[in-house]
Parts: structure tokens; sequence; C-alpha cells
């Protein structure tokens, strides 16, 4: 959320849509995906007051894995005078180029990227980006969904309707132990001598679609799934 805020402010955008992805595909196979519909309502929980933010349900609604290609290409039918913008975070604007259809990206919209204070990543030069500085927060989304399993508070981190969402829908519950049961699963295969080999997501984190007259934008997120962690505030895509 306060990403979205800062970068709506810096560029003067008229609206920023949280898009939810439907299937995140690069994060398939890494850990559980929260279902997109829980997604969507903590999202709509999260920007229900705040002025110029929405959630949007574009991915969701056209269905599959979802990406950013896809989604501003569809937007750019929706918004015909709007001009879009993709917004992600430094380490996803580094991977840039491992998106799929990367370049109709860069083709469909002003590529932004979401630097925090200090050294800022180094990017391909042949991309015309516009950098935006916000506060550095460390809160992973890792750390959040722990911290709802475990009972530690996340007052301040986390905005109340969010978590009245996550409680009514008894999300992450139980998280814990089916990490525990991975970890036994996994020391158990290597015991035996098997390899094993994880691929690493690619941290799209909000990979973003914004538009400067009804512009669209993706999605902080909860839990690396709705509002408060995700990387930038942008469109959570698959790339």
């Amino acid at each position: 959320m306060v990403t979205a805020v800062n970068v709506r402010h810096a560029l003067s955008l008229d609206l920023v849509i949280l898009m939810v992805a439907n299937v995140p595909w690069q994060k398939e196979g890494t850990r559980q995906i929260t279902p997109a519909s829980d997604r969507l309502a903590m999202v709509e929980a999260a920007v229900a007051d705040v002025p110029g933010l929405v959630p949007g349900r574009h991915e969701i609604e056209h269905g599959g894995p979802s990406y950013t290609a896809d989604t501003l290409a569809r937007l750019a039918e929706e918004y015909p005078v709007a001009e879009l913008f993709t917004v992600i975070g430094d380490d996803a604007a580094a991977g840039l180029h491992t998106w799929t259809r990367w370049d109709e990206v860069v083709a469909q919209s002003q590529m932004v990227v979401v630097d925090r204070p200090g050294e800022p990543v180094v990017l391909d030069d042949d991309i015309d980006w516009i950098r935006v500085e916000v506060p550095r927060l460390e809160v992973s989304s890792t750390d959040l969904r722990a911290r709802f399993t475990d009972g530690r508070p996340l007052d301040y981190l986390i905005t109340q309707p969010v978590l009245d969402v996550i409680r009514e829908r008894r999300l992450y519950v139980g998280e814990s132990a089916d990490a525990d049961a991975d970890a036994a699963r996994a020391d158990a295969a290597e015991s035996d001598g098997a390899d094993a080999v994880a691929d690493a997501a690619r941290a799209d984190g909000a990979d973003a679609a914004r538009a400067d007259a009804a512009e669209s934008d993706g999605a902080d997120a909860v839990a690396d799934d709705a509002v408060a962690a995700d990387g930038a505030a942008g469109m959570e895509a698959a790339g």
C-alpha cells in the first residue's frame, strides 16, 4: 500500500488498479498459493477507503495463468486513450528479460522501477525506465504469514479490514505444519540420496500496468497474495 500510494503521487496518476493474478505461474510448485478469490477479497478490503486505489479482477475473469503482456493488451482495449505504466520492484526489473513476452510489455507501457533508498539496481540501458524511490519497509510476505500462523502481533503491518478477511476465511491456518511436513520429506529424500532441484521463482512481485487517466496497476500483497509485501505496487503478474 505504501508503494502504491507513493508511486501514484510521484507520477500524478489518476487511478491505480491493484491487479490480482489468477494463476501466478512462476510461484506454482514453490509453495501453497492462496486462491485468487481470497487474494481479491484482501485487496478489496485494503483499498476500500484509499482514494485512487481500486481492486482489479481482470486476470481472474480472464482465467488461466496470468501474463503481464496479455493483461496490458486487455487494458489498452478497456482504456484506449490512457497511457499505461508497468511498475515493478528493482529485483523484478533486473530480471525483466526472463519474463514471458517481455518485449511486448515494454512496447505497450512505460516501464517504472520502484527503488528503495540505497544502491540502485543496474538496469538495461536499452529500456526507458522511470525510477521512483519509496520508503524501505523490511517486511516480507513470508514473515507476515508466519506471524499470523503463530499468533505474533500484526498491528500496523496489515490493516484491520485485511486481518478481518484473513480470520473470517481462515487463511494461512496450518501453513507451519505444512512447511514442517515438507521439510521432513525433503530431509528423507536427501538421506535416500535423492537430488532436489528447485526452480527459483522469479520475483515479479509487483508486475504492474498502470494508465494515466484510468491507470492500471497491480498488487501490493499481504502474505505474498494481496496487500502488503509482494514488492512494489503493481499488477501481480506472472511475467
